[in-house]
Formats: structure tokens, C-alpha cells, sequence
């Protein structure tokens, strides 16, 4: 996908020049403004929910993993979880991490000078090498900060959440994006989500695709 602005970020918020184009493109139910974490809700399987996660964390000591394959939901996760965590009493201080950024060298400043009640979430966790895996982990110890992160695999945290989605979640979200289904069906999700099984974001960009060429033009 790539919106009027020229995007094919998930879950980031960029910032770009008012027209009428990207107005346009904001009325795309899957343009990036409407699928953003904090946008868009994390759907939570039954029995479940935002509260139950923090109560999770206290009892593991701040610290766990949100574990999923690419374009699940993680970053959409963690966005509901840090006002949670500020009502707990927590500082969230978040730093996401981006393909090759393989080191934390640009917040080390900002690490030290945390408080005793930060909890250090690193979105994108599997970005950093080895030694600064090793390195972020003593430095929380040390600290007394909490630590979430995200990554496609165990990294050997308390397991806070798996998101990883199937068809009918992938159906949930679409319908809270797409309730009249005018110009994108449920059949269309089905076919995009079967060329990206578990992966919403892929899915997402092929149905914003979709949806603009079935858009009328004006004249």
C-alpha cells in the first residue's frame, strides 16, 4: 500500500502536508491514519483484556514479551497498553526499533537517565544485535526498570501475549474498518489474507489498494 503520501509504514503516524489528495486518501478505510496503533483497537481473544495484561506484568515484575509474526498487532498492543501502564504508576518509555537498527545508541541518553519506576518496551526487539540485547537487559537489572518487548519469537521474557491472528480475528478487524462493505468485501479480505496468512498489515495494504481502484474518480 502507499497512500497519498507516499507511506508504507503500519502503525507509524507521519506527519505530511494537508491536500485535497490526502484527504482522499484518509477516506480509505485501510489508509494508515485509520490502521495505526492507537487507531485501531487491539482485538483481545475472550476472556481477556487491557487490565488483565497489566495485573500480568506486576505479578512478572514488569517485565514480558508480546510474541507474533509480522503484522499481527503487537505495536497496536502496546499502544493500548501504555496509558494502563501510567495509570499503574509506571513511566512507559518507548523506543521503536527499525529494520537494521541494531543497537540502542540513540536513547542511551535517554536510558540513564530513567527513573526507578520506568519500564524500558522496545518494539522490534530482534533489530538488536546480541551484546545489545545482553547489554539492555543488565542495564534494566541494574536500573530496577521493567522491560517489555516485542519479537517475532521467544527471547525468554514472561510471555505477556501472543498475537498471533487467524482469518477470523483478520474478519473482526475488517468489519470495524468496513461496516457497509461497498467498494472492499469479506470476500475480498479473505482473498487478500490468504496471499499474507497472519499477517493483517500485508492484508491491509492490499485491500487499500483495492479500495482505490474501485473508488469512482471525479471528472
Amino acid at each position: 500500500m502507499s497512500d497519498a503520501a507516499g507511506h508504507r509504514e503500519f502503525g507509524v503516524k507521519v506527519a505530511a502536508p494537508r491536500s485535497a489528495d490526502n484527504d482522499r486518501s484518509a477516506s480509505n478505510p485501510f489508509s494508515t491514519c485509520r490502521v495505526r496503533p492507537g487507531a485501531l483497537a487491539y482485538l483481545f481473544p475472550a476472556g481477556l483484556d487491557a487490565a488483565m495484561l497489566v495485573e500480568r506484568l506486576r505479578s512478572d515484575g514488569w517485565r514480558g514479551q508480546i510474541i507474533g509474526p509480522h503484522g499481527s498487532g503487537k505495536s497496536t498492543l502496546l499502544a493500548m497498553l501504555l496509558p494502563l501502564l501510567s495509570d499503574a504508576g509506571r513511566d512507559p518509555l518507548l523506543i521503536t526499533l527499525h529494520d537494521g537498527e541494531r543497537s540502542l545508541a540513540a536513547h542511551r541518553a535517554t536510558l540513564a537517565k530513567a527513573g526507578r519506576r520506568t519500564i524500558v518496551i522496545v518494539d522490534g526487539y530482534e533489530q538488536l544485535a546480541p551484546w545489545n540485547k545482553c547489554r539492555l537487559r543488565r542495564q534494566c537489572h541494574r536500573q530496577e526498570h521493567g522491560l517489555i518487548v516485542t519479537a517475532h519469537k521467544s527471547v525468554g521474557l514472561p510471555l505477556l501475549a501472543d498475537t498471533a491472528i487467524d482469518a477470523t480475528i483478520a474478519a473482526r478487524v475488517f468489519q470495524l474498518l468496513v461496516p457497509d462493505e461497498t467498494l472492499v468485501t469479506r470476500d475480498d479480505l479473505l482473498n487478500a489474507y490468504a496471499a499474507h496468512p497472519g499477517d493483517l498489515r500485508e492484508t491491509f495494504f492490499d485491500l487499500y489498494d483495492l479500495y482505490e481502484m474501485r473508488r469512482p474518480r471525479k471528472e
